[in-house]
């Protein structure tokens, strides 16, 4: 049904040789776990705006691809939560697990993240580091950059970066990182780099997330082919990764700020400890610390993980 064409029951039953029966739960699985489907009496079903599926040897082939190991899976919890596990189990630098559907998908501070199938790219990179933990606090920025760069590629306009891990578009979210590491202090690292990129999301999905939300869809205004995206993505987060574990945040960081939604702009930060910081924000600092400054002159040093950030009046 991807090519978002009718497709009777009786026709589908007939090509994977199955009942009615059977094709109409698989139907109902499907728009449970997100999926928009159209049904016509004398037509039969449609899947609303078709979906490209991912393919892992259609994108190991575009360039870049063949720096991970690639694994996709229909279904999973997380991929952020089952490529740990594979970490600790010694998984190899590089490897990439992308889902089509997560069950218990996962953004910053526990909210769930909600992909849609076909309608959401949602994937996770295994990354190792030579580093200790305390230098990856950054990292997030960095893979922030990689976003910028390859949704650029595509034509997207106007976007901006909202620290510490969100690509915005007319300051509703596009896309998300998670970033989860293992390791020592003083070294070795692994770090887990979960993205979700909103693709298209009908109404009934953005009606369930508690903030503005947009997608490709609507930026673009034209469908994207996944495995090509994915594609771009892996291969400007390589390109990100490497400069970051030589340099931190030293050349990324100017990329980085020239896209910052709030930057020289009044804001409130709300601390992990229900308090909050008001001021302007005049600085991110080569370790990915946000710099605000307060009414009266003085500033203050706010470090990733542990704040949010919104908009208010100064």
């Amino acid at each position: 049904m991807s090519d978002g064409e009718f497709h009777s029951g009786a026709a589908l039953a007939q090509r994977f040789d199955v009942s009615r029966a059977s094709v109409w739960n698989a139907l109902q699985a499907a728009q449970t776990a997100g999926a928009v489907l159209h049904k016509v009496r004398g037509r039969g079903y449609r899947l609303s705006g078709g979906a490209s599926w991912l393919d892992a040897s259609a994108i190991a082939s575009l360039p870049g691809g063949a720096a991970y190991t690639l694994d996709i899976v229909d279904s999973i919890d997380s991929t952020n939560a089952e490529l740990m596990r594979r970490a600790l189990a010694g998984a190899p630098h590089g490897s990439c697990l992308a889902a089509e559907i997560q069950h218990a998908g996962r953004g910053r501070r526990g909210r769930t993240w909600h992909s849609v199938p076909g309608g959401s790219l949602t994937f996770s990179v295994l990354w190792r580091f030579n580093q200790g933990i305390s230098a990856l606090s950054g990292l997030s920025l960095a893979v922030g950059v990689a976003l910028l760069r390859s949704l650029r590629e595509f034509g997207a306009a106007d976007l901006q970066l909202k620290w510490p891990n969100d690509v915005l578009w007319q300051y509703r979210k596009l896309a998300g990182i998670l970033i989860e590491v293992q390791g020592d202090v003083m070294g070795p690292s692994v770090a887990i780099i979960g993205i979700g990129i909103n693709l298209r999301l009908p109404t009934a999905v953005r009606d369930e997330i508690d903030q503005a939300v947009t997608d490709l869809a609507e930026v673009l205004d034209r469908p994207v082919d996944r495995n090509v995206l994915l594609g771009s993505v892996l291969r400007h987060l390589h390109d990100v990764l490497t400069a970051f574990e030589a340099q931190g945040l030293r050349e990324l960081r100017g990329e980085w700020q020239a896209a910052h939604a709030y930057q020289d702009k009044p804001v409130r930060v709300l601390l992990a400890n229900g308090a909050d910081l008001c001021g302007k924000v005049v600085e991110l600092t080569e370790d990915g610390a946000l710099v605000l400054e307060h009414a009266d002159g003085q500033r203050s040093r706010v470090n990733s993980g542990e704040v949010h950030l919104t908009r208010c009046v100064a």
